[in-house]
């Protein structure tokens, strides 16, 4: 975005300035003198249009000039933090257990809300891990989302088995993050059982979390007891993020839409403004037209 303005625009005045002495300090000196001059056509110039017009042509660019016109442009220069998320699915057969009124089953309605997640995150690689009786990457960290969406469309429950391997699933997810070089990583856990799978033991497990910087989120949902909560609370106390408990759409829906609020992406968002001075051109233009007015009026005196 650019805008015209002048840095001294009071000085504009000056040509107020100029027009009173226009009418009211007009030399007479001569005239005095010499009554017969206008006669011989000495002062011959005075009625010229030409000259007229480059005498205050030359006075209106040199004001103009003074008045230091300028043209500012602004740059926005907007740097944004951006995050590596992985979500981390369970598919182990008791997903498809019913989950609402309607009859809809847990995964389905984990994948919705999941496409909703990433809808939102505009600016933040996401990756996708899924888990039953063993963990794979179902997707790698990509700003992708339409992609994203496909491969979750693609998922299925029993496709890896019918047990749950937590550990297993958050080890994939950890593996994925530390090896990129976002500042911000996240790890969101969701499950709805208790680990019997995995083949990394639970303090192996900790204790990777513990000396990492990544943030994991742990969601257990479905009725009390169907998931180890003290363990999900363990998990995510050792990253210093939260544990979640949903036993109901909305409530699912909701910690999803805290997760993404708490995980905003930082955007620095500065206004850089470049400065170009104009004054040169009407200074140009006015040191032309007294050129021009000088050389003409010589050569009506010449004359």
């Amino acid at each position: 975005m650019s805008h015209f303005s002048f840095e001294f625009p009071y000085l504009l005045g000056l040509i107020f300035l100029f027009i009173g002495c226009a009418f009211f300090c007009k030399v007479k000196v001569r005239s005095i003198y010499f009554p017969h001059l206008e006669i011989l056509g000495l002062y011959q110039y005075n009625s010229n249009k030409l000259l007229l017009i480059l005498k205050w042509f030359g006075i209106l660019m040199a004001i103009i000039a003074l008045a230091s016109p300028v043209l500012k442009e602004e740059f926005e220069n907007i740097q944004k933090e951006t995050r590596d998320i992985v979500l981390v699915v369970d598919a182990s057969g008791s997903m498809l257990e019913p989950f609402d009124i309607r009859g809809i089953n847990k995964f389905t309605i984990v994948k919705k809300i999941a496409n909703d997640f990433i809808a939102k995150r505009l600016d933040d690689r996401v990756g996708i891990i899924s888990f039953a009786d063993v963990a794979f990457i179902a997707s790698p960290l990509t700003f992708d989302k339409n992609f994203l969406n496909t491969i979750i469309s693609m998922q299925e429950v029993g496709v890896a088995g019918q047990k749950t391997a937590i550990n297993d699933g958050i080890i994939q997810a950890y593996g994925m993050v530390e090896k990129s070089n976002a500042k911000s990583k996240v790890v969101i856990l969701l499950t709805d059982g208790i680990d019997n799978a995995s083949a990394i033991p639970s303090n192996d497990v900790l204790d990777i979390i513990s000396k990492s910087k990544v943030k994991l989120y742990t969601i257990g949902i479905g009725h009390e007891g169907d998931y180890d909560i003290e363990y999900l609370k363990k998990l995510s106390h050792e990253s210093k993020a939260k544990s979640y408990e949903a036993s109901n759409i909305e409530e699912l829906e909701d910690i999803y839409n805290e997760i993404d609020n708490m995980e905003k992406s930082k955007i620095d968002d500065k206004t850089n403004i470049k400065t170009t001075y104009l004054f040169i051109y009407p200074l140009f233009l006015s040191i032309l037209s007294f050129l021009f007015f000088i050389y003409f009026r010589n050569i009506r005196g010449s004359n």
